[in-house]
């Protein structure tokens, strides 16, 4: 009766396993928190913007290209002080290309009227960025007075 306990201890052995319960009740949790309080952060940041008086472009410098965004939302694209006629945004984004092979170092200006919604604003810089290989894009204001 004696063997008996002993051959018991001896059929038992040591569990050598890491048990992951516990790490995936914390990972839950916290994906919960954090499902949580991502909305409730803000994205952006109040700042009052300096005002400051713009220098104009030279003269002598060749004229850029100006993609504009009218009151109504409707786009136009113009060299200088050419108007054209109403574009689509893909039109516009297609003769920008065009105008980049032909002249790759032209400047592209955003003529955005200020009643238009930001998005456009962004969306035309995001496309002209992403689609036509536009790095830098400036934005065309009013001087002050």
């Amino acid at each position: 009766m004696n063997q008996q306990p002993s051959l018991r201890k001896n059929k038992r052995k040591p569990v050598c396993e890491i048990n992951v319960v516990p790490y995936i009740d914390v990972m839950l949790v916290l994906l919960v928190i954090f499902m949580i309080t991502a909305p409730l952060i803000t994205a952006g940041v109040k700042v009052d913007l300096p005002q400051v008086n713009a220098e104009p472009m030279s003269a002598d410098a060749e004229p850029p290209l100006i993609a504009s965004i009218d009151e109504s939302g409707n786009y136009y694209l113009s060299v200088g002080d050419s108007s054209d006629q109403t574009l689509e945004l893909h039109e516009l984004i297609e003769l920008v290309i065009a105008h980049r092979e032909r002249n790759p170092q032209s400047q592209i200006m955003i003529n955005g009227h200020r009643e238009i919604a930001y998005n456009k604003v962004v969306q035309l810089m995001n496309l002209l960025q992403t689609q036509a290989g536009v790095e830098s894009v400036g934005l065309m204001t009013e001087p002050e007075g």
